[in-house]
């Protein structure tokens, strides 16, 4: 997708909540896909649209040395030089939600460091199928965007390695490709294949519209202040 598509997705898309893509979806009859499974969840309450930049990990076979201490310290080091060398971190792009086939593992590859740094590159989000996501409090306190299954402690070191980039991958029962329109909030994660994007969008700003004007009505009735989600 280029960088005027991507511009005009993300504005396209910039409003709409996880319903009202997840309606649009079945209005272009995708009644059967792109929502995430459920039991991937947000770190905390937010709102992201995106443009997924993909990646796979494996868990890593080992062998693990039987050093500690300083050995170790160098050990680590050849680690992340060599075999979790995260090469998608490269090529960051205004707007990526960085989606990550972790295989399921329990590892915290995502942390207060690292997304500060993808954060200054432009990443808005980011998707995992397994746990992904330690140093929480911090995270939080950062407003880092994160959907995982759950919250690890360890480092990637002796778990996982890091396999391919800008691949299809599968995240909660859904093929993920890149340039795939993400949209994620307090309601899960729904995927729009690419080549729906414009049509998935007109129909879910038709049904944004419609549950806008309603609830302004209702709110009026109910004598309260107008805010923005009914404007």
């Amino acid at each position: 997708m280029s960088k005027i598509n991507r511009e005009e997705i993300l504005e396209l898309y910039k409003d709409l909540r996880v319903t009202d893509v997840r309606d649009g979806m079945d209005w272009v009859g995708l009644h059967g896909y792109g929502t995430v499974d459920h039991s991937i969840r947000p770190l905390f309450r937010t709102k992201v649209v995106g443009i997924a930049r993909t990646a796979r990990y494996l868990p890593f076979e080992g062998p693990v040395p039987n050093v500690t201490g300083d050995e170790y310290t160098k050990w680590a080091k050849w680690y992340y030089g060599e075999v979790c060398t995260d090469e998608w971190a490269q090529d960051i792009e205004a707007g990526d939600f960085i989606v990550m086939d972790i295989a399921g593992a329990d590892v915290g590859i995502l942390g207060s460091n690292n997304t500060l740094d993808h954060l200054h590159k432009g990443v808005v989000g980011y998707l995992t199928n397994g746990g992904g996501i330690r140093d929480t409090d911090e995270v939080i306190m950062q407003k880092i965007p994160v959907w995982s299954k759950f919250i690890s402690q360890g480092m990637d070191q002796t778990r996982i390695r890091y396999y391919e980039k800008d691949i299809p991958v599968a995240i909660g029962g859904v093929a993920v490709y890149p340039n795939d329109v993400i949209v994620a909030d307090g309601d899960g994660v729904v995927v729009v294949p690419s080549k729906y994007a414009k049509d998935v969008a007109k129909y879910a700003h038709q049904e944004l519209a419609g549950d806008k004007a309603g609830r302004r009505k209702l709110y009026e009735k109910l004598g309260w202040e107008l805010d923005d989600t009914v404007q």
